[in-house]
């Protein structure tokens, strides 16, 4: 029996050549740059961007709780509650943040890609010796740790997406309440001008009388000096009223995107209404409803993924694949590759702890802001309680002051009364009116921070739409 021995000269199969391999890999290279994106300018705005009235803002209001969905109409005083959705839907800061959102998906749709593969293609000419071709060596190699670590560092994109919606949500939020508190500080301080300018109406008559005698010679001049000072004091706080008022018109027409300058009417508030029966359910529903809650809740979330990422990642970076090769004798062969690290330095301790300080630090903060949030409620709860007592005496008492300053008319219609006692009466009576409006303002200021902190009547999702914002642009 003859042994068979292998021929030398038997044809094995061909790899590919080097033009070949060369070829698909431009022609790899030029198919993914068919698919990149390109550049398109966008140009700064070179002049402000202020509507010149009210029917030049965004007008549709989404149905939210507290409102059913249609236009705002602007013929009419606007309702506070209104006001509050308008700033929503044109605060020109809102509207810049969106960008925020529009980069926590593109940063959760870079953290769902698998990493791409990589090629390493040598060739090296034959320049002398006993070789025959040139040598060249092509490998694609997969980075393992990274698909190790993938599902937790996608799901910790997504949960930072969701919580820059949240603390969007919350922006808004405290928008509307911004805007809500300047039109009703509006709204009362309009009605305590009125009320100041009448008891400086009175005033100025009573100087006038009281001068008069002066010059008939049946009054000394030191009758004048309180007078004059009680007009001094006055015109001080009367023009403390009137700057503040045009600072709030001027916060206002800033958060409604208006021209400074920008005037319109408000209409009065809602009487006062009880607070809402189921307080405590309310507070303990909190976390799920308060936006700031939401959102702290998903940063730790995010943070606890991507400290299990670090914690994958403390594994060694190892990268395989398969590697074609041949050498200067033609000699071709093909198998697995493989590179890893040695750990020896850095073993992901750093990012190990660093996760675990951020995970730890957004859990104090949500335990913090949960705490503000209950303090809030109650001493929110204590004030509408105390004022509403306030008010309840402040208006008795302006109820008979008003009473005295009729009987003081119809004294000095019947000459038993002099015209400085009847401005008395007269200022008396205003004062008491202008003290009721002053803690009606309080008592409404305190209910609308408390639909805040409760989260009642807001809406709950975003308003600010990113393709509304383009359109707009």
């Amino acid at each position: 029996m003859v042994n068979a021995q292998p021929d030398p000269r038997a044809r094995v199969p061909d790899l590919p050549t080097t033009p070949a391999i060369l070829g698909c890999a431009l022609l790899f290279i030029v198919s993914l740059a068919a698919g990149c994106a390109t550049y398109h300018p966008l140009p700064l705005p070179r002049a402000a961007r202020l509507a010149p009235g009210l029917d030049r803002l965004e007008l549709d209001i989404p149905a939210v709780a507290s409102a059913p969905a249609g236009r705002v109409d602007t013929s009419r005083p606007l309702p506070v509650e209104q006001i509050g959705l308008l700033a929503i839907l044109n605060d020109p800061d809102l509207r810049a943040q969106w960008g925020e959102r529009r980069l926590a998906e593109a940063g959760e749709r870079q953290a769902s890609l698998l990493p791409n593969p990589a090629v390493s293609i040598n060739w090296e000419a034959l320049v002398g010796g006993p070789g025959i071709q040139p040598n060249w060596s092509v490998s694609m190699t997969e980075d393992i740790a990274s698909l190790i670590t993938y599902h937790r560092r996608a799901l910790a994109a997504r949960a930072q997406t969701e919580q820059v919606r949240a603390s969007e949500l919350w922006a808004e939020w405290q928008v509307a309440q911004k805007a809500r508190v300047l039109a009703l500080d509006l709204y009362w301080g309009d009605r305590s001008v009125a009320l100041s300018e009448r008891e400086r109406a009175l005033l100025e008559r009573e100087l006038t009388t009281v001068r008069r005698a002066v010059d008939a010679g049946n009054l000394d001049y030191t009758a004048l000096a309180p007078l004059l000072a009680s007009q001094a004091a006055l015109d001080q706080s009367l023009a403390a009223l009137r700057t503040t008022r045009e600072s709030n018109w001027q916060d206002l027409d800033a958060l409604l995107g208006l021209a400074p300058g920008v005037r319109f009417p408000i209409a009065a508030p809602p009487e006062d209404a009880p607070p809402p029966p189921d307080v405590q359910s309310l507070i303990d529903t909190l976390p799920q409803r308060r936006p700031d809650l939401v959102a702290l809740e998903l940063g730790y979330r995010s943070a606890d993924e991507t400290l299990r990422a670090a914690i994958l990642g403390q594994f060694p970076a190892l990268a395989l694949g398969p590697i074609w090769e041949q050498d200067t004798t033609n000699i071709r062969s093909i198998g697995p590759t493989g590179t890893f690290d040695v750990p020896l330095f850095n073993r992901n301790q750093g990012q190990v702890a660093q996760a675990r300080a951020t995970r730890l630090m957004l859990r104090e903060q949500y335990q913090a802001r949960l705490d503000a949030a209950l303090g809030e409620v109650r001493g929110l709860m204590a004030l509408l309680e105390r004022t509403r007592g306030d008010i309840a005496r402040s208006r008795a008492a302006a109820s008979a002051a008003e009473r005295l300053a009729a009987a003081a008319h119809a004294a000095y219609d019947a000459g038993s009364l002099d015209q400085r006692s009847l401005a008395d009466f007269e200022s008396a009576a205003l004062e008491r009116e202008l003290e009721t409006a002053a803690l009606e303002r309080t008592l409404a200021e305190a209910q609308v921070g408390l639909t805040v902190v409760l989260g009642i009547g807001l809406p709950q999702t975003t308003l600010i739409v990113p393709d509304r914002v383009e359109a707009a642009r």
